[in-house]
Protein backbone atom coordinates (compact mmCIF):
# COMPACT_ATOMS: atom_id res chain seq x y z
CA UNK A 1 0.00 0.00 0.00
CA UNK A 2 1.56 3.31 -0.84
CA UNK A 3 0.16 6.76 -0.07
CA UNK A 4 0.92 9.68 1.91
CA UNK A 5 1.95 9.29 5.30
CA UNK A 6 -1.84 10.36 6.76
CA UNK A 7 -2.76 8.04 4.66
CA UNK A 8 -0.96 5.34 5.58
CA UNK A 9 -1.40 6.42 9.37
CA UNK A 10 -5.08 6.55 8.85
CA UNK A 11 -5.65 2.81 7.51
CA UNK A 12 -2.69 1.88 9.58
CA UNK A 13 -4.93 2.56 12.67
CA UNK A 14 -7.89 1.69 11.12
CA UNK A 15 -6.95 -2.35 10.55
CA UNK A 16 -5.47 -2.14 14.22
CA UNK A 17 -9.05 -1.25 15.39
CA UNK A 18 -10.21 -3.74 13.38
CA UNK A 19 -7.48 -6.26 15.33
CA UNK A 20 -8.69 -5.20 18.30
CA UNK A 21 -12.32 -6.23 17.69
CA UNK A 22 -11.61 -9.36 16.49
CA UNK A 23 -9.85 -9.61 20.00
CA UNK A 24 -6.48 -9.75 18.87
CA UNK A 25 -3.78 -6.83 21.17
CA UNK A 26 -3.56 -4.73 17.90
CA UNK A 27 -0.83 -1.62 18.00
CA UNK A 28 0.00 0.35 15.39
CA UNK A 29 3.70 2.82 15.11
CA UNK A 30 4.32 5.02 12.17
CA UNK A 31 8.40 4.00 12.15
CA UNK A 32 9.96 1.00 12.63
CA UNK A 33 13.04 2.22 15.21
CA UNK A 34 9.42 2.87 17.77
CA UNK A 35 7.88 -0.81 16.84
CA UNK A 36 11.03 -2.83 16.88
CA UNK A 37 11.61 -1.03 20.81
CA UNK A 38 7.84 -2.22 21.53
CA UNK A 39 9.07 -5.76 20.02
CA UNK A 40 11.80 -6.58 22.08
CA UNK A 41 10.47 -5.45 25.59
CA UNK A 42 7.92 -7.93 24.87
CA UNK A 43 10.48 -10.73 25.00
CA UNK A 44 11.55 -12.24 28.32
CA UNK A 45 15.66 -12.33 28.85
CA UNK A 46 16.55 -15.24 28.28
CA UNK A 47 13.48 -16.54 26.42
CA UNK A 48 13.39 -19.33 23.67
CA UNK A 49 11.71 -17.70 20.65
CA UNK A 50 10.93 -19.29 17.34
CA UNK A 51 10.57 -17.57 14.19
CA UNK A 52 8.71 -18.33 11.16
CA UNK A 53 10.79 -17.66 8.21
CA UNK A 54 9.95 -13.92 7.37
CA UNK A 55 11.65 -11.10 5.12
CA UNK A 56 10.12 -8.41 7.32
CA UNK A 57 12.37 -9.77 10.97
CA UNK A 58 15.12 -9.26 8.49
CA UNK A 59 14.25 -5.79 7.20
CA UNK A 60 13.87 -5.02 11.07
CA UNK A 61 16.66 -7.01 12.57
CA UNK A 62 14.45 -8.46 15.66
CA UNK A 63 16.12 -11.47 15.66
CA UNK A 64 19.62 -10.10 16.18
CA UNK A 65 18.18 -7.45 18.75
CA UNK A 66 16.60 -10.15 20.53
CA UNK A 67 19.88 -12.62 20.73
CA UNK A 68 21.84 -9.37 21.78
CA UNK A 69 18.98 -9.28 24.56
CA UNK A 70 20.10 -13.21 25.28
CA UNK A 71 17.14 -14.61 24.05
CA UNK A 72 17.95 -18.71 22.56
CA UNK A 73 17.03 -18.15 18.67
CA UNK A 74 15.26 -21.17 17.27
CA UNK A 75 15.48 -20.86 13.39
CA UNK A 76 15.21 -23.79 10.99
CA UNK A 77 16.15 -21.33 8.17
CA UNK A 78 19.89 -21.67 9.25
CA UNK A 79 22.24 -22.51 6.18
CA UNK A 80 23.71 -26.38 6.66
CA UNK A 81 21.18 -27.51 9.20
CA UNK A 82 19.93 -31.41 7.96
CA UNK A 83 16.10 -31.96 7.21
CA UNK A 84 15.90 -34.10 10.65
CA UNK A 85 17.55 -30.66 12.06
CA UNK A 86 15.05 -28.47 10.75
CA UNK A 87 12.32 -31.10 11.69
CA UNK A 88 13.83 -30.69 15.35
CA UNK A 89 13.77 -26.95 15.22
CA UNK A 90 10.40 -26.80 13.63
CA UNK A 91 8.84 -28.52 16.53
CA UNK A 92 10.69 -27.04 19.61
CA UNK A 93 8.97 -23.68 18.19
CA UNK A 94 5.66 -25.09 18.99
CA UNK A 95 6.45 -25.11 22.26
CA UNK A 96 8.80 -21.81 22.59
CA UNK A 97 8.10 -19.00 24.73
CA UNK A 98 7.89 -16.63 22.12
CA UNK A 99 7.12 -16.85 18.20
CA UNK A 100 8.04 -14.26 16.02
CA UNK A 101 6.26 -13.98 12.44
CA UNK A 102 5.09 -11.36 9.89
CA UNK A 103 1.80 -12.80 8.04
CA UNK A 104 1.39 -13.18 4.32
CA UNK A 105 -1.85 -10.79 4.17
CA UNK A 106 -4.34 -8.73 6.95
CA UNK A 107 -7.85 -6.93 5.81
CA UNK A 108 -9.22 -3.88 6.52
CA UNK A 109 -11.83 -6.13 9.07
CA UNK A 110 -8.74 -7.32 10.80
CA UNK A 111 -8.39 -10.75 9.39
CA UNK A 112 -5.10 -12.82 8.84
CA UNK A 113 -4.53 -14.47 5.93
CA UNK A 114 -1.06 -16.75 5.21
CA UNK A 115 -0.09 -19.78 3.20
CA UNK A 116 2.19 -22.59 4.37
CA UNK A 117 4.25 -25.12 2.86
CA UNK A 118 5.15 -27.40 5.89
CA UNK A 119 2.06 -25.95 7.99
CA UNK A 120 4.52 -24.99 11.18
CA UNK A 121 4.52 -21.31 10.95
CA UNK A 122 0.60 -21.10 10.72
CA UNK A 123 0.29 -23.83 13.81
CA UNK A 124 2.64 -22.11 15.67
CA UNK A 125 0.81 -19.21 14.89
CA UNK A 126 -2.56 -20.19 16.20
CA UNK A 127 -1.58 -23.03 18.92
CA UNK A 128 1.36 -23.39 21.34
CA UNK A 129 4.00 -20.49 22.06
CA UNK A 130 3.14 -18.77 25.20
CA UNK A 131 3.22 -15.83 23.22
CA UNK A 132 3.06 -15.26 19.21
CA UNK A 133 4.25 -12.03 18.10
CA UNK A 134 2.99 -11.03 14.57
CA UNK A 135 4.72 -7.91 12.67
CA UNK A 136 3.35 -6.34 9.41
CA UNK A 137 4.06 -3.72 6.94
CA UNK A 138 1.22 -1.91 5.87
CA UNK A 139 1.93 -3.08 2.30
CA UNK A 140 0.57 -6.17 3.65
CA UNK A 141 -3.43 -4.38 4.00
CA UNK A 142 -5.84 -5.77 1.80
CA UNK A 143 -9.37 -4.65 1.28
CA UNK A 144 -10.91 -8.55 2.37
CA UNK A 145 -10.17 -11.97 2.14
CA UNK A 146 -10.00 -12.59 -1.76
CA UNK A 147 -8.02 -9.78 -2.19
CA UNK A 148 -5.49 -11.33 0.71
CA UNK A 149 -5.62 -14.48 -1.38
CA UNK A 150 -4.70 -12.96 -4.76
CA UNK A 151 -2.03 -10.80 -3.20
CA UNK A 152 -0.46 -14.20 -1.57
CA UNK A 153 -0.59 -15.30 -5.10
CA UNK A 154 0.24 -12.36 -7.47
CA UNK A 155 3.33 -10.77 -4.71
CA UNK A 156 4.33 -13.12 -1.52
CA UNK A 157 4.32 -16.35 -3.32
CA UNK A 158 6.54 -16.06 -6.23
CA UNK A 159 8.71 -13.65 -4.40
CA UNK A 160 9.10 -16.51 -1.82
CA UNK A 161 9.75 -19.13 -3.87
CA UNK A 162 12.74 -17.13 -5.61
CA UNK A 163 14.07 -16.46 -2.36
CA UNK A 164 14.16 -20.04 -1.86
CA UNK A 165 15.39 -21.03 -5.48
CA UNK A 166 12.39 -23.26 -5.74
CA UNK A 167 11.83 -24.53 -9.27
CA UNK A 168 7.91 -23.86 -8.99
CA UNK A 169 7.09 -22.10 -12.23
CA UNK A 170 6.04 -18.65 -10.56
CA UNK A 171 9.60 -17.99 -10.30
CA UNK A 172 9.17 -18.27 -14.29
CA UNK A 173 5.47 -17.11 -14.71
CA UNK A 174 5.64 -14.20 -11.99
CA UNK A 175 2.38 -15.18 -10.44
CA UNK A 176 1.21 -18.78 -8.97
CA UNK A 177 0.31 -21.14 -11.61
CA UNK A 178 -1.12 -23.44 -9.10
CA UNK A 179 1.55 -25.88 -9.49
CA UNK A 180 1.65 -30.34 -8.29
CA UNK A 181 5.43 -30.47 -7.84
CA UNK A 182 7.02 -31.57 -4.57
CA UNK A 183 8.28 -28.40 -4.02
CA UNK A 184 5.43 -26.38 -3.80
CA UNK A 185 5.15 -24.07 -1.10
CA UNK A 186 1.65 -23.15 -1.42
CA UNK A 187 -0.16 -26.56 0.42
CA UNK A 188 -1.72 -24.40 3.59
CA UNK A 189 -4.27 -21.77 3.46
CA UNK A 190 -4.85 -20.19 7.03
CA UNK A 191 -7.27 -17.54 7.75
CA UNK A 192 -7.53 -16.20 11.41
CA UNK A 193 -10.90 -14.72 11.74
CA UNK A 194 -10.45 -14.01 15.41
CA UNK A 195 -7.91 -14.75 17.99
CA UNK A 196 -7.74 -17.93 18.93
CA UNK A 197 -8.93 -18.11 22.61
CA UNK A 198 -6.10 -20.06 24.12
CA UNK A 199 -3.22 -18.21 22.23
CA UNK A 200 -2.30 -15.03 23.55
CA UNK A 201 -1.65 -13.18 20.11
CA UNK A 202 0.09 -9.68 19.66
CA UNK A 203 0.10 -8.16 15.73
CA UNK A 204 2.17 -4.71 15.38
CA UNK A 205 1.28 -3.05 12.09
CA UNK A 206 3.83 -0.82 10.66
CA UNK A 207 3.24 2.18 8.62
CA UNK A 208 6.28 1.17 6.17
CA UNK A 209 6.94 -1.34 3.18
CA UNK A 210 8.14 -4.51 5.04
CA UNK A 211 8.71 -7.66 3.54
CA UNK A 212 6.58 -8.95 0.64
Amino acid sequence: MSGSIAHVDIIGREVVKSLKQNNFDAFYFSKRIEAVEYILNLIPQGAKVGCGGSVTLKELNIIELAKAKGAKILDHNLPGLTPEEKSRIRHEQLACQVFLTSTNALTLDGVLVNMDGVGNRVGAMTFGPEKVIIVAGVNKICKDINAAIERIELVASPQNNLRLQTQNPCTVKGYCMDCQGKSRICNVLSIMYKKPFATDVTVVVIGESLGY
